[in-house]
């Protein structure tokens, strides 16, 4: 499976960004889709996830600004991303996995990897 992520750029603090990751397969049946977020100079840390079942996760700091969505048919999963801070500029990577994992925070837990999308946040 590859992962194809788009849709970053600049916006003001306080502003909305949307970020897309489209799968070069079908991805209806037992398959998470998320994302993670690298800082410069900072480690990579868990953003959020959806199972195919509908469930999702998200990292404190984004809970309650960030929506992760989900199209099957289009193979694409939306993080919609609200109220943005300056600490949320960071490169957004898409990524992917079959089945699930409890340790769903962890880099190593996903199989699949799309490149990065740059969002910045200016102040």
């Amino acid at each position: 499976v590859q992962l194809q992520a788009s849709g970053g750029g600049v916006v003001q603090a306080g502003g909305s960004l949307r970020v897309d990751c489209s799968a070069s397969q079908r991805t209806d049946s037992n398959f998470a889709m998320g994302w993670f977020r690298q800082a410069p100079g900072k480690e990579r840390e868990f953003v959020a996830a959806r199972r195919s079942n509908g469930a999702t996760y998200y990292a404190d700091s984004v809970k309650g600004r960030f929506t992760i969505s989900r199209d099957n048919a289009k193979k694409t999963v939306y993080l919609q991303m609200n109220s943005l801070k300056p600490e949320d500029t960071a490169m957004y990577y898409c990524v992917a996995r079959y089945g699930w994992n409890v340790a769903w925070r962890a880099e190593s837990s996903y199989h699949y990897w799309g490149q990065g999308t740059k969002v910045t946040v200016s102040s």
